[in-house]
């Protein structure tokens, strides 16, 4: 029975062993391997190329290639970990646009509180609607701010400006109705 057994599971085996023995195994494995060694480099390609396009730094590009190479399939791994998360045309487009906003922040940019046009700050009158905009030195003829009480160019003590005055604006007596407010109940609301 041992002997029968023992025959059935060499038949078996025999079968196996004459696959592997074969051509078409042999050409199965050496695409395989052919195959994993072309995406290995492949991904250590991938690897160079990403380095370069993140790090500023030949040695550190040189590095993560090498450990690309070095580690198969691992070594991309643990770069991808390390790398770092922006490419570095990013960082410098966003530096670029954090200069640019911090120079119009730094820029004051005027305008006249009636007509919106750009001012500059020596201007007295609005070049576009004639608003008075600053108060003359009465010696040196500067801009003076409203809150100062001397002139800080010819130290000439500042008059104070009459206060203003507009001109009233007419408001009707009447008083508005609501859209759901008829004509009828307005008449009817008590005196």
């Amino acid at each position: 029975m041992l002997a029968l057994v023992a025959a059935q599971n060499d038949s078996v085996f025999s079968g196996v062993r004459d696959f592997f023995n074969s051509g078409t195994w042999l050409l199965v494995r050496n695409l395989s391997l052919f195959f994993v060694v072309v995406f290995w480099l492949a991904v250590a390609y991938w690897v160079f190329k990403d380095a370069r396009r993140r790090i500023e730094d030949p040695w550190l590009v040189a590095m993560a290639t090498v450990l690309g190479l070095a580690l198969p399939f691992i070594g991309a791994f643990v770069y991808m970990l390390f790398r770092p998360p922006e490419y570095l045309e990013e960082v410098r487009e966003r530096e670029l646009e954090m200069k640019a906003m911090e120079e119009r922040l730094a820029e004051t940019d005027l305008h006249c509180p009636v007509c919106r046009a750009a001012v500059k700050e020596s201007f007295l009158v609005c070049p576009v609607c004639t608003t008075k905009l600053k108060q003359a030195c009465t010696s040196c003829k500067q801009p003076l701010e409203p809150l100062w009480q001397i002139c800080p160019y010819c130290e000439t003590a500042v008059a104070t400006p009459a206060p203003i005055e507009f001109a009233p604006t007419t408001t009707s007596a009447r008083r508005r109705r609501r859209p759901s407010e008829s004509p009828q109940r307005a008449s009817e609301s008590p005196q």
